[in-house]
């Protein structure tokens, strides 16, 4: 009785040559995949804790800094002031906290234009505390957590554009601070479905960049001014 050979494996067939690059369409297909699911899981958390308005009582409401004019606050940052001054007259928490240093030829801080402008609205200037550095949204929280800190302050109420949620308080609680997040509803930020979409994927990216090197990455941000 004979028998019929078995048929050679394919990757015997293929050669090396042939499984070789067999398997590297299968990695990248696969990394690909991975990286589609990590961008879009990424986005969609950025979106739900944007809608999130957490106004539990506080040590402090902190708002993040945006561009000046001369001590004038941008659209933008005025957005998140008023928002403070909302938070601060339901009493979120009795101590204010502006952050953001200045730029080369600047006269102001944004901390310091930032708590001018609060003065202006109301705020007492003793329940006001200005942190005057930050060039970036990572050095802003380090120095808010360290002066909050100073003063024995461990928890604070974030305020922003909805879309700089996530990563500001995923920096927040990474220093150590009890953060909850209460995002403006106005402003440039959320006027458009453009800004709206620019600020996802503009924070998606510096998110992942964040989790993936804990450094900063504060891309340019064109919704306004």
């Amino acid at each position: 009785m004979s028998y019929a050979a078995a048929p050679p494996e394919r990757d015997d067939r293929l050669g090396f040559a042939g499984t070789l690059a067999r398997w590297t369409r299968r990695v990248v297909v696969g990394s690909l995949l991975i990286g589609l699911l990590l961008v879009g899981g990424t986005a969609v958390r950025v979106w739900q804790v944007a809608r999130i308005d957490d106004t539990r009582p506080a040590d402090a409401i902190v708002v993040l800094g945006a561009a000046q004019y001369s001590g004038t606050p941008s659209s933008v940052f005025e957005a998140r002031l008023e928002q403070a001054v909302k938070l601060y007259e339901k009493g979120v928490a009795p101590t204010v906290v502006t952050v953001g240093g200045k730029q080369v030829g600047d006269l102001y801080t944004e901390a310091a234009s930032g708590k001018n402008y609060l003065i202006s609205r109301g705020v007492p200037e003793e329940q006001i505390v200005a942190v005057e550095e930050g060039s970036d949204t990572l050095r802003s929280i380090e120095g808010v957590d360290r002066v909050m800190g100073e003063l024995g302050m461990g928890s604070a109420v974030l305020v922003s554009d909805p879309w700089h949620s996530l990563r500001t308080r995923t920096m927040a609680r990474d220093a150590g601070l009890e953060a909850w997040t209460a995002p403006t509803r106005q402003g440039p930020a959320v006027f458009t479905r453009e800004s709206q979409f620019h600020g996802i994927a503009r924070e998606t990216g510096a998110l992942i960049w964040y989790q993936l090197t804990h450094f900063s990455a504060d891309f340019p941000y064109d919704a306004g001014q």
